[in-house]
């Protein structure tokens, strides 16, 4: 039986979710609009988890720091994905893990990418090492889980619209208990 569970995740976005993390909107709307692009772009149940929950690590570094982290990476998609990793699986959490790689990787291979980032990505993006270069580009595509993470990271970037009308956190939960370890 998992020590984690879904309600600590839950409680976790309800309790620091309305917090904003060097972005125009909320980490729990952010959450959701990632969550929606997924589903929308017929994601399998798993990826569509992924992108709900990529950023819980944020929500973390809010906890411990009474706000947002701007000036060191604390690797959120690190802590994020061992956090998930005794309730969900691989195919969960990789991506999730990967998220960050993702964008230094595209930031790499697509020269206009960087350009579109959001304000408080490329922040990140500068933090977490910038653009790969082209071997690291390379080791990062051997990576299982690596297409997966690429998604994730496509939806992410564009899971930042003010006031976008999308489902409710809560109405994910279903969704997690059924990808869920047993």
């Amino acid at each position: 039986m998992p020590q984690r569970s879904i309600d600590e995740i839950v409680d976790l976005y309800h309790s620091w979710g309305g917090e904003n993390y060097d972005e125009d909107v909320s980490q729990i709307s952010h959450a959701r609009q990632c969550a929606a692009l997924a589903a929308h772009d017929g994601a399998d149940d798993a990826l569509c988890i992924a992108a709900l929950l990529h950023d819980i690590g944020h929500l973390f570094e809010i906890a411990k720091h009474n706000g947002p982290s701007r000036s060191s990476d604390l690797h959120h998609e690190e802590t994020g994905s061992l956090f998930l990793a005794e309730l969900f699986p691989t195919t969960v959490t990789i991506p999730i893990a990967l998220h960050v790689d993702a964008k230094r990787h595209l930031t790499a291979v697509d020269s206009t990418y960087r350009d579109n980032l959001s304000e408080g990505s490329r922040r990140s993006l500068d933090l977490q090492g910038g653009a790969y270069t082209a071997d690291e580009s390379a080791v990062f595509l051997g990576l299982a889980g690596s297409t997966e993470a690429v998604q994730l990271r496509r939806w992410d970037d564009h899971g930042k619209v003010i006031g976008l009308e999308v489902p409710e956190f809560d109405s994910w939960i279903p969704m997690m208990r059924r990808v869920a370890l047993q």
